[in-house]
């Protein structure tokens, strides 16, 4: 009887557990699921593969709306791209969202903000300079007009889709014009305004958009569930050396360290460290289209920096090492946007360490080149020691607090006379008179 009612009692507690998880399932149905992207910084392959990666968690969670909270100084136009299609492609509504205030939606920006299903911009904010530029080297006019050309239908398609002014759209990449949060919003570029997530929330609620699939759907944000995806620890590291300035720094890392490890062979770390620095500063400059022609001048100026070490030209390669590394580093990203350019004092603070270090370094090699070798036998030479027996002419000396077989070149010395070694024979040495030199 008693282990009927343990089953019994069993069954019962096995039911309302499954009730409970079943009715709070239900309830967080109900709640609207709101995902929040937080981008920040250049456009580059990696903010496109989050970007994805959040459009697609949103949709299989069946979330409300997807917000992407932008700012960015513009980045490459092939990621650019990819983020677009990917919006105007999702299946839950995408709000773009340029804050917080002082932030900017530049360049590439200005297209994945219009490409929104619902775009909005905290006040103080700003959106446009969508003008194109080549990375690595100038465009030849045809091929510059060609670019602009289809940006600028681009922008208008992307425009059109959504409601948007195409003309203005257009000016932000005929004529890289520019504009404040509200005179977006009287372009009729975005939707309102907002001054605080929150805010823009409830400004969205009950809004109406078409989604790709040409299905209607409102937005309900009531009772709404907030829910942060942000990057994860390798895309935020991927993102933060996918810049332009942290390009370079790596590169200049690589180049004192590898110049280390080569004037002081077997110090390991220096080398390890340069190696390291220099496979991230390939891969950033792979993923921001480097004008190679300045990265190889850049590796031509540490050629010449270790030549310089190993070859006395009195300062000719460094000199022609620090004219190729200026010049490698101002057209290592020449005309490109503002997102993708090295900072100028970053290149002169850079000049500067690199010439100071490989001045250090040859005035090191120098410095021990000419010191007299104190070990060994050669360190004896001139070294000055007691005659311990009579030298006439072969006898003992003590040298340093070791006794030594020593033969005086002329004359005869007594014992505790001062003698200097005057030469080094295998095991025996050959010394003269301390008075007798003096004397000379």
């Amino acid at each position: 009887m008693l282990k009927m009612a343990f089953r019994f009692g069993y069954i019962l507690l096995t039911v309302a557990v499954l009730v409970t998880a079943f009715v709070s399932s239900g309830a967080s149905a109900d709640i609207p699921n709101i995902e929040v992207l937080q981008v920040k910084g250049t456009i580059v392959p990696v903010v496109a593969d989050y970007i994805e990666r959040g459009i697609s968690q949103a949709e299989s969670k069946g979330s409300t709306a997807c917000i992407i909270e932008l700012d960015t100084p513009g980045g490459l136009l092939s990621s650019t791209e990819e983020i677009v299609q990917r919006i105007l492609g999702a299946k839950v509504p995408v709000i773009v969202y340029v804050s917080p205030h002082g932030s900017w939606a530049a360049s590439a920006g200005t297209f994945i903000t219009i490409a929104a299903h619902v775009a909005v911009m905290a006040p103080g904010t700003s959106i446009g300079g969508a003008h194109p530029v080549s990375v690595g080297e100038e465009m030849p006019e045809d091929v510059a007009k060609k670019v602009t050309e289809y940006s600028s239908a681009w922008i208008r398609s992307i425009a059109e889709m959504r409601g948007r002014d195409p003309e203005q759209a257009e000016l932000a990449v005929r004529e890289s014009k520019s504009f404040t949060a509200a005179e977006a919003l009287e372009a009729n570029l975005i939707d309102f305004q907002a001054d605080d997530l929150e805010s823009l929330i409830s400004q969205i609620d009950g809004r109406k958009v078409t989604l790709a699939s040409g299905e209607e759907v409102v937005i309900d944000t009531s009772g709404y569930m907030l829910t942060r995806n942000e990057m994860n620890g390798i895309e935020r590291f991927l993102h933060v050396i996918s810049d332009p300035n942290i390009a370079y720094i790596l590169l200049s890392l690589a180049t004192i360290g590898l110049i280390t490890e080569i004037s002081n062979p077997g110090m390991i770390f220096p080398g390890v460290a340069g190696g390291i620095s220099l496979l991230m500063a390939f891969y950033s400059l792979g993923v921001l289209n480097a004008y190679w022609a300045g990265v190889l001048l850049i590796l031509l100026s540490f050629g010449l920096f270790v030549a310089e070490i190993y070859t006395p030209t009195f300062g000719v390669l460094t000199a022609g090492g620090l004219t190729s590394l200026v010049i490698g580093s101002l057209v290592l990203f020449s005309h490109t946007s503002p997102a993708l350019e090295v900072n100028r004092g970053l290149i002169a603070g850079v000049t500067i360490v690199v010439a100071a270090f490989v001045i250090f370094v040859i005035g090191a090699i120098v410095r021990g080149q000419r010191r007299q070798v104190a070990t060994g036998a050669e360190g004896l030479i001139g070294t000055v020691g007691v005659a311990q027996t009579v030298l006439d002419p072969k006898g003992t000396v003590l040298i340093e607090g070791e006794r030594w077989t020593a033969m005086v070149d002329s004359g005869k010395v007594k014992p505790g006379e001062d003698v200097i070694v005057t030469k080094v024979d295998k095991l025996k040495l050959v010394v003269t008179k301390k008075e007798a030199k003096g004397g000379n």
